[in-house]
């Protein structure tokens, strides 16, 4: 009766997955202008010493402030923020990048895949110009704001461009490496999605088979993270789950889970 029936078991794995997306080579001089506002006000403030010169300090700090907050929400990163507070030099690549100079490139991410990357994700750029041709990045920063309108969020990768291929404006497509860790994972072809819950079949001993309702995380790699309803170990059947029972004992399995069928 097992015949065409195969199980694997339930183990921990690293899981990677790998998030397509698209976006553009950046074109954005308003953030090239609030940077250099904010390193204008710093260097103001370096200037004023004294206590007669308290009020304006204040004043000074206030814009500081304010240029600070802007840049967040403009996508810059607390680190990249401090960085620009080393140097006082403006990201000019962002709208006009020098010969050979690294370019910019914003991202548009959806909702369900943004707690997938990471500053530092690795990413692949192809431009549209050029199809077939890679271009390497990494993610640097990601926007702290959600577009209501398409749950995209935006993050911005820094892109290698020795030719001075890649122009502001240009579309892109990426594909952002994300590692999700090793998690206790489940071959994606051992879950029977009903539209309501999520079942996947144990062999147990004396060859029984029991349903079990699940909870998933990500699917990756033709694994999916498992949350709960399974431990390391348990074996699940991975072919043949359709054959288990008929269609009608398998609506009943899924309203009971914890059924059990002999073989």
């Amino acid at each position: 009766q097992l015949i065409g029936i195969k199980t694997e078991p339930v183990k921990k794995m690293n899981l990677s997955k790998i998030i397509n997306a698209s976006g553009k080579i950046a074109y954005d001089p308003e953030l090239v202008i609030t940077q250099e506002e904010y390193i204008q006000a710093l260097n103001n403030k370096d200037n004023l010493k004294g206590d007669e010169f308290k009020d304006v300090i204040a004043r000074v700090q206030s814009l500081i402030d304010a240029s600070r907050n802007k840049l967040k929400l403009l996508g810059m990163s607390d680190d990249e923020i401090a960085e620009l507070e080393k140097t006082k030099k403006a990201q000019t690549n962002l709208y006009l990048p020098a010969k050979g100079e690294n370019v910019w490139a914003y991202i548009s991410i959806y909702e369900y895949e943004i707690g997938l990357v990471k500053r530092g994700s690795s990413v692949e750029i192809e431009a549209v110009a050029y199809p077939g041709e890679i271009f390497q990045g990494k993610i640097v920063s990601i926007n702290p704001v959600l577009d209501p309108a398409t749950r995209t969020n935006k993050v911005r990768a820094e892109v290698l461009n020795p030719e001075d291929k890649l122009k502001p404006e240009m579309f892109i497509n990426a594909k952002i490496y994300a590692d999700i860790g090793e998690k206790l994972a489940v071959p994606e072809s051992a879950i029977l999605d009903t539209g309501l819950r999520k079942i996947a079949y144990l062999l147990e001993e004396g060859d029984v088979l029991e349903s079990r309702e699940v909870t998933l995380g990500q699917k990756a790699g033709g694994y999916y993270e498992v949350l709960d309803g399974l431990k390391e170990g348990d074996m699940v059947v991975t072919s043949g789950n359709f054959l288990v029972d008929s269609e009608s004992k398998l609506k009943g399995a899924v309203q009971e889970p914890g059924h059990k069928h002999g073989q």
